[in-house]
């Protein structure tokens, strides 16, 4: 599950990506709830490594509490992963990506083993399939990140 912001325009982001199969937009459990994206893939066709990609690439993971102009704890960037292979890729995928902006931009993204999550309400699935010109604040930081670099 990846929190990039609001969940509308992640959710656009992953469901174009080769290999998914299905994009829910859902929320973490308790007070400090995050917006995320539930990605469902083929891992034959789309590697994890390319959903981190895509991930870092495609916000900044140094604002903290906030993306564009979404403000508050719920817009955090976040990777929630459900295996401890997972938990290692995630966390080596910030490590080179850390590097690529250089220690000046810390990154801020939080890391960590899923607990529980509930889906966001009907109205918020696909939304911008629904809604074409909806608001969507991804904004990525230009930098690429070179999963190659991994050991």
């Amino acid at each position: 599950m990846f929190g990039m912001g609001c969940f509308w325009g992640a959710e656009r982001l992953f469901w174009m990506m080769p290999g998914v199969y299905s994009t829910q937009d859902v929320c973490t459990k308790g007070t400090g709830h995050a917006e995320v994206v539930r990605v469902i893939y083929n891992p034959q066709l789309t590697h994890f490594n390319e959903l981190l990609k895509a991930f870092w690439e495609s916000h900044d993971p140094t604002m903290g509490n906030r993306q564009g102009n979404d403000i508050g704890t719920q817009y955090r960037s976040v990777i929630f992963v459900s295996t401890e292979d997972q938990l290692k890729s995630a966390l080596a995928s910030r490590d080179v990506f850390q590097r690529a902006l250089g220690a000046s931009r810390p990154i801020t993204t939080e890391i960590r083993l899923l607990t529980e999550f509930f889906y966001a309400e009907p109205y918020h699935q696909q939304y911008l399939h629904k809604n074409p010109n909806g608001y969507c604040g991804l904004r990525g930081t230009g930098i690429t990140c070179s999963l190659a670099e991994q050991p």
